[in-house]
């Protein structure tokens, strides 16, 4: 969807759109849209939208009143972004190919204005490359918006928010497409065209050279498959040269299967989006880059499928990771932390951190905890727990603490190992958290964000359609506004 910033509305365009506080005045309207809006109980509410027609001079005029709540409330900008999403969910299969955007009336900071344009971007991302035979009322047709009345400083505001925007739709587009298009070297084809040109640095490791450094736990998830594993690292350096990097660590399981510990058929096909941390790390990186953060970042991911063969990890195997430590692998459908200890041992090695935040859709007990509202946060450190909280607040990709603990530590110790990759049943996202703190280093403040339940949604939301909502990328920019470019 394009947005473009215009002194005055184009003849040409039929629907247009103001916003309205709860309560306000339609001040400037035709007697008969305020009176339909009346009859209609239409108030302001958030995301309430109206809709009435106006003639003048013999053309037809589709008006459209959309509700941003109260002028002082405290989550105004989330009411903003609710508002202009709600636009988009009325108007994207409508018909009309344009729409102008009149933010003048409801005494919109710049900020503000901005957000109701990340939120009508937003709700417009779908994926129908595949639907040959979609009927022509099902269609999106809303491909511009233009923009009047916007508050000074609002073109700015929303080139920030429009990198954050293309980041959130690269991850969207990554967890959607299905396995037999993305898969770890078509995940890192993909990269590299998204970041060519901007100034990032790409590294890639293919299996031998992973092999060579010791990775036996990731190289080993992806022993199964056809598919040849890597790891992705892409690096920002905008921040003072010199300084160490924050690095965020993706799980990129393509597609998992289980390995020989084999899922159950029903719902397996859901295992594309396996990779959401790799996808919202890419995705975040991308914003970044995209807006030119003044901040040193690394996006660290370890890329696998997970498929049994005559080659595939069996239950019982012991393999050696990178930092020297022996895991028993009591469950190959336990892989994500086997991928994730080789890629955290290996970020900490390359790049000395200042921090370090791991993205995972790691255990189906954290769905059960928490459901689709909340990520679960483990932390070492609490300032960056707070932090991170802090910006899932802001962002909307809201984060839930957990905790981690010494005594759950014998959960996992093996008797033929230096740990196992399995618990028992209970605290089944802690004992994989506590996993996981064994291969970051003494002092590196470290978070794990288990998204198990946010990356996917099998209903529509505020701003996304039903499926892939782009979980993380909001969340880690939102971070390091607040904390690397504070």
């Amino acid at each position: 969807m394009h947005i473009h910033f215009s002194a005055a509305a184009p003849s040409d365009v039929r629907l247009h759109a103001r916003l309205v506080n709860q309560g306000q005045a339609l001040a400037g309207l035709d007697a008969a849209l305020v009176e339909g809006a009346a009859a209609s109980k239409f108030a302001g509410r958030v995301s309430q939208v109206f809709e009435g027609f106006s003639g003048s001079e013999g053309a037809i005029k589709r008006i459209a009143l959309a509700g941003v709540g109260e002028a002082d409330a405290a989550d105004r900008r989330a009411n903003c972004e609710r508002a202009g999403a709600a636009l988009t969910a009325k108007y994207l299969v409508s018909s009309e190919s344009a729409l102008v955007l009149d933010l003048g009336h409801a005494g919109l900071s710049a900020n503000e204005a901005a957000a109701v344009l990340l939120g009508l971007r937003l709700r417009g991302w779908r994926h129908d490359k595949y639907r040959t035979r979609l009927p022509a009322d099902k269609r999106p047709s809303l491909t511009t918006v233009h923009v009047t009345g916007a508050p000074e400083g609002t073109e700015a505001a929303w080139a920030r928010e429009e990198a954050v925007a293309k980041g959130v739709e690269f991850t969207r587009g990554l967890v959607t497409e299905p396995a037999n298009i993305i898969y770890p070297a078509s995940f890192v084809a993909a990269c590299e065209d998204a970041f060519a040109g901007t100034g990032a640095e790409i590294t890639v490791l293919g299996e031998a050279e992973m092999e060579a450094l010791g990775m036996g736990a990731l190289v080993g998830v992806g022993l199964g498959s056809e598919r040849e594993s890597k790891l992705l690292a892409i690096r920002w350096n905008g921040g003072t040269a010199g300084d160490k990097p924050t690095v965020f660590v993706g799980k990129g399981v393509t597609f998992d299967t289980g390995g020989i510990s084999l899922k159950p058929g029903p719902g397996m096909e859901d295992m594309k989006w396996d990779m959401g941390g790799a996808g919202a790390v890419a995705g975040a990186m991308l914003a970044l880059v995209q807006r030119k953060a003044k901040a040193n970042i690394v996006g660290v991911m370890g890329l696998v499928e997970n498929m049994p063969d005559g080659r595939a990890m069996r239950p019982g195997d012991i393999v050696t990771t990178m930092s020297g430590q022996t895991v028993e692998v009591l469950n190959t459908d336990a892989e994500g932390r086997l991928v994730l200890c080789d890629a955290l041992h290996w970020a900490q090695e390359k790049y000395s951190p200042v921090r370090i935040v791991d993205l995972a859709t790691l255990t189906g007990a954290m769905i059960i905890s928490l459901g689709s509202e909340h990520g679960g946060m483990f932390a070492n450190d609490d300032t960056l727990a707070e932090q991170l909280a802090a910006a899932g607040k802001t962002s909307g990709d809201k984060l839930w603490r957990m905790p981690l603990g010494a005594e759950y530590d014998k959960l996992i110790d093996s008797p033929v190992a230096d740990i196992k990759n399995i618990g028992p049943r209970e605290a089944g996202s802690i004992t994989a958290a506590q996993f996981l703190q064994r291969f970051v280093k003494e002092g590196t403040p470290w978070a794990h964000l288990d998204i198990a339940g946010m990356v996917w949604s099998n209903k529509p939301g505020a701003t996304w359609e039903k499926g892939a909502t782009g979980y993380g990328v909001r969340l880690l920019d939102q971070f390091v506004r607040d904390v690397l470019e504070a």
